[in-house]
Parts: C-alpha cells; sequence; structure tokens
C-alpha cells in the first residue's frame, strides 16, 4: 500500500489499542442507555434528572447555583434550564436569584424532590454497583477513576466536583497520575 500524505505522522493504534478503544467507545453507548432504561423503570424519570436532582440533594440546604449543577451534570446551561423547568412543573425544584449575587440564579431542592430522589437512589446505586463497580477489584476501581480523569484532562473538561460537595481537586496534569498506573 502506497503511502499518502495523510499518513505521514499518523499514529495508527496498533491491535492492542484498537481492541481497547473499540471496548471503551461500545461501553461508551451502552452504559447511558442502561442507566436510563433503569431510571425510566424504577423512578419514572431519566438519569439526567436523577443527577440534577441527586446534585442538589448533597448540597448544603439543598441549594445551589444553576452554574454548580451545569458544571456536576457536564450539562449546558440551557439544557439545564430547560429541564429545571420540568422540575418545577413537578413540584421537586425551586429556583430564585442568588441573593449574594443576582447575576447568579440558585435552584433548590423542594421536600417532594428530595422524596423523589430518596425513591430512586437505592436502585440507582444497586444499579452503578451491579454494571460498573462490582466486576471490578478495588484496585481496578481506583484505575478507572485515574483514566477517566487524565481523560478528562486531556479533553480540556473539568473533573467532576466531589460526591460530597467538597470543592473538586483540579484534575491533574496526565503526568502527575503516572505512579497510580498498574506497573
Amino acid at each position: 500500500m502506497e503511502e499518502t500524505q495523510e499518513d505521514r505522522g499518523t499514529r495508527w493504534l496498533d491491535d492492542q489499542e484498537q481492541e481497547n478503544w473499540h471496548a471503551f467507545a461500545y461501553l461508551l453507548s451502552q452504559l447511558p442507555a442502561a442507566l436510563e432504561a433503569q431510571m425510566q423503570r424504577d423512578a419514572g424519570f431519566g438519569h439526567f434528572e436523577y443527577l440534577v436532582l441527586s446534585a442538589l440533594s448533597g448540597a448544603p440546604g439543598g441549594t445551589l447555583r444553576m452554574s454548580e449543577v451545569a458544571h456536576y451534570t457536564g450539562s449546558t446551561l440551557s439544557r439545564l434550564s430547560n429541564l429545571v423547568s420540568r422540575l418545577e412543573k413537578r413540584g421537586w425544584v425551586t429556583r430564585r436569584p442568588d441573593p449574594d449575587d443576582g447575576r447568579y440564579t440558585l435552584a433548590s431542592l423542594t421536600g417532594d424532590g428530595r422524596r423523589a430522589t430518596a425513591a430512586a437512589a437505592p436502585a440507582h446505586v444497586a444499579e452503578v454497583r451491579r454494571l460498573v463497580l462490582d466486576p471490578l477489584t478495588r484496585a481496578q476501581q481506583r484505575q478507572l477513576g485515574a483514566a477517566a480523569r487524565r481523560i478528562l484532562t486531556a479533553l480540556q473538561a473539568p473533573c467532576p466536583p466531589a460526591a460530597t460537595h467538597r470543592a473538586a481537586p483540579p484534575c491533574p496534569p496526565p503526568s502527575a497520575e503516572r505512579g497510580a498506573d498498574p506497573a
């Protein structure tokens, strides 16, 4: 096969890299669909709605700025605003201007929203364990988290906030986690 101008300098995937990439790409299509189906079946609302409700439920006073919720869910403010409008109609979330800075809007979980989140959480956690955590050893779970943070860094995406709503540490540069890689 004759080398073309486009081939020069291209780092093609070797067989192992291609196999790993295909497995990961397929996972990226299958996992969201499985989590969405579980939430719809068991809670009657979607996984994205659950992420929003969960973010608010873990926040002090059940309240976050919309921009913080967007960061937590990896969403745009426009998409989030449309969803929060639907959650407001269900009586699960309210919005109001941030009294500390009127340029921001606060989203707050209502009592009904907290109950809906609490009712959905056990089945969601069980599904996350079944599909993602239980098939892996503890070491593999740590490697999964480290790999995800490294990919987020390569994407120049913000690292997700800590699950406990403490300030999330910044994603380390790719070289910083090399010591965590398996030997």
